[in-house]
């Protein structure tokens, strides 16, 4: 049997920390994250308590690890082309994308915001406004920043021809609730959000706000 190449050695370590962030999901939305330590997601991801800080330096550090694997596979929806101008074409895309993940992997957004309405977890995640923010902390709010700017200019410029009482950062916090509120409903919901149905409410978000 020949040697495995660096390569294969690095397929096998990102397989390995993708495991171990699967089991993580689970056990801190199911015990909660204060409660679960290091050693107990070690014997259920079938690894020792050492091998574990070989993958990740801390709890906080495979917390940081989850959130960035799901927000950076969102993040990539929201400007494609990277040139900080979002196209009403972009805009229909991202919205389109989103709806569709949290369609066909409703059980890993179930649990995640499962975690993110932990006492203690958001904050971990983006910091108090007036504190110097941690490595964890930094990507998140990065994220946010980066997005909102990109949506405040893209509801001003929708604002040009939208006439004198239009208000675009009314329009924009409406938006951003009613994101909110169908990601939570879609997501908790066992009944609604399906099929047919779901489609028709994206169709209506676009409608409204593209």
């Amino acid at each position: 049997m020949s040697p495995r190449t660096p390569d294969q050695f690095e397929m096998m370590r990102e397989e390995k920390r993708n495991l171990i962030m699967d089991v993580a999901l689970e056990h801190f939305s199911n015990q909660g994250f204060q409660a679960t330590t290091i050693t107990h997601l070690a014997k259920h991801a079938g690894i020792s308590k050492g091998l574990m800080y070989n993958y990740f330096r801390s709890k906080e550090d495979l917390l940081s690890a989850i959130m960035d694997r799901s927000v950076t596979e969102v993040y990539g929806y929201f400007n494609p082309d990277n040139d900080s101008h979002l196209t009403p074409e972009e805009f229909e895309l991202f919205i389109r994308k989103v709806f569709k993940i949290l369609r066909e992997k409703k059980q890993f957004w179930k649990l995640l915001f499962r975690i993110m309405m932990q006492p203690g977890v958001y904050e971990k995640l983006f910091g108090e406004e007036s504190g110097s923010l941690t490595i964890t902390q930094r990507p998140f709010r990065e994220y946010t920043e980066n997005m909102m700017s990109l949506l405040v200019e893209y509801f001003r410029r929708k604002g040009e021809n939208a006439g004198p009482d239009y208000d675009p950062m009314t329009d924009l916090l409406m938006f951003i609730n009613a994101i909110k509120g169908f990601a939570l409903t879609s997501i908790f919901s066992e009944e609604h959000y399906q099929g047919e149905y779901f489609e028709k409410v994206t169709d209506a978000l676009i409608k409204r706000y593209k």
